[in-house]
Parts: C-alpha cells; sequence; structure tokens
C-alpha cells in the first residue's frame, strides 16, 4: 500500500503539479512570448481578462454551461431513477448503453451531429417525411446545447444512478408504513438522500461543459466564442501563452470554487441540523 502511495504521489507530481506550475508560471510573465526567456514578472495578464470583452466571453461561457448542466440534471435524474428501479440485469444493460458512447472519441462523436443536425441531416429528412422543414438546427446556439448535453449527459446520469441504487430501502419502506405517499417518499426520502449524487453530477458536467472548445467550434460554426475557445486560440494561433496560462489559472480557480459550494452547503445543512433550525 505504501509503494503504491508512492507511485500515485510521483503521478501527481509530474502529470498534475508540475503542468499546472508552469501554467501558473507562465502567466506572470509581462512578456507575449512563448517560451520564458525575457521573464518579466507581471499582472498584466491578469489584468487585461477584466477588460469587457473578455468578462462578456467569460459570462457567456458560465452562462452556457449553466443551462447544459440544467438540461442534464432534467433529462438525467429521471433516466437514472428509472433505471434503478429496473431488475439487476436490464440495469447494467441500460447503463452500458450510456457507457458505449464515451468508448469513442470525443471528437468523433460531435461529428456525428454534423450529420444529425445539417440541412440535408438525418434529422430534416425525418422531419421531411411529415412536411416539416429543413429547420435550421445547425451552426448555432441549439446545436452547441445538444452536443453539449449528449456529451456531458452520461457524467449526470452515472452518479445519481450509483447514489440511487445504494440507497437504504428500509427507509422508503418505513416512510411508506407511515403513511407517506409516493410523491412524499421521493421528496422526504429519495431526492434528499441522491443529493450526493446529484452535486457530484453537476460539478462533472459544468466543469467541462464551461471549458470546451470543439463543441462551438464544431456545431457553432466558429460563431460562438466561449472561454475555453479563447484559451485554445491564446495557445494554437495567438502564440500568447502567458495570456492564456492566465486564463487558465482563472479558470482552475472558478472551477475549485465551484467544487466547493456542495462542502459549503452540506456544512450549513449540518449547522441548521445542529442548532435546531429544521
Amino acid at each position: 500500500m505504501k509503494k503504491f502511495s508512492q507511485i500515485y504521489a510521483v503521478w501527481l507530481l509530474m502529470f498534475v503539479l508540475t503542468p499546472l506550475f508552469i501554467i501558473v508560471i507562465y502567466s506572470f510573465n509581462g512578456r507575449e512570448a512563448m517560451g520564458l526567456k525575457d521573464y518579466v514578472f507581471s499582472l498584466g495578464n491578469f489584468q487585461r481578462f477584466f477588460e469587457p470583452i473578455y468578462i462578456k466571453i467569460l459570462l457567456v461561457s458560465l452562462g452556457v454551461a449553466a443551462i447544459s448542466t440544467i438540461f442534464c440534471l432534467l433529462v438525467g435524474y429521471p433516466c437514472a431513477y428509472y433505471i434503478s428501479k429496473l431488475e439487476e440485469r436490464k440495469r447494467n444493460n441500460m447503463i452500458l448503453l450510456f457507457v458505449v458512447p464515451m468508448w469513442m472519441n470525443f471528437l468523433l462523436r460531435t461529428y456525428a451531429w454534423l450529420t444529425l443536425l445539417g440541412t440535408n441531416g438525418l434529422i430534416n429528412k425525418f422531419l421531411g417525411i411529415f412536411g416539416i422543414g429543413p429547420l435550421n438546427i445547425m451552426y448555432n446556439m441549439t446545436a452547441i446545447m445538444l452536443g453539449m448535453i449528449y456529451n456531458f449527459l452520461p457524467f449526470m446520469v452515472l452518479p445519481i444512478y450509483s447514489a440511487l441504487v445504494k440507497m437504504d430501502t428500509s427507509l422508503i419502506e418505513a416512510a411508506k408504513d407511515l403513511g407517506a405517499t409516493d410523491s412524499q417518499v421521493f421528496r422526504k426520502v429519495i431526492f434528499p438522500l441522491s443529493l450526493p449524487g446529484v452535486y457530484t453530477g453537476i460539478t462533472m458536467v459544468f466543469i467541462p461543459a464551461i471549458s470546451s472548445f470543439v463543441i462551438p467550434n464544431l456545431l457553432g460554426g466558429n460563431k460562438f466564442y466561449l472561454i475555453g475557445n479563447l484559451i485554445e486560440q491564446q495557445y494554437t494561433f495567438t502564440g500568447n501563452w502567458p495570456f492564456g496560462s492566465a486564463v487558465s489559472v482563472i479558470l482552475i480557480t472558478i472551477m475549485l470554487a465551484i467544487l466547493e459550494l456542495p462542502k459549503l452547503f452540506n456544512k450549513k445543512l449540518s449547522n441548521d441540523k445542529e442548532s435546531g433550525a429544521w
């Protein structure tokens, strides 16, 4: 066990902390250059980010990620709840249907939506049978949302499903024995007990959604500029690694703050219970 811990620590140092440290170093470089020659310590890259144009990009990115997360939750929770009520063999088969697409490359999964949403795509051809369309559902925010919901939905379903399956069924039986209706059982017992899975799902969807740049590029037709696109452009086209690193550090800070929110919420609930607020 000790040897395994040491290997894990080396892995963490080499592939997580070291790259993160390099990004932080770059973010404070006042030179608009890819290397660290003539390094000049400066806060200019962070100050530049707080210009109105970049704040707008951040707000749009937060909005897109939040809406995607909400839709994933609205779709994912009923799916996870339904699957958790099936017998074990059927549950495993249904979960496999969510997992199998994740084995495919993320880029290929996104490209597949081009054939579905295009003017001559499968969706418009199907609607054409009923005399509808063709609809303009490509290279707009609708296409971006569909792509995000499709790609990130499994990250919402799996943790919620795991929380529901591990739930103590005796609590549900006790609630019913005390005269609770099905809706009351769900509101008072099932949903509160599944909240850890909900929090995990929200985190696992929101974080990749806010930093995504492939989906806006392909399905948005480069018409929508999110913070992930901004970082990618600084590294691949502009060559301004210091500014791209500064934006990355700000984004990482936002992500860490989001990760702490469930802990603060749970702590508040615990304090309320101890103080008798409930």
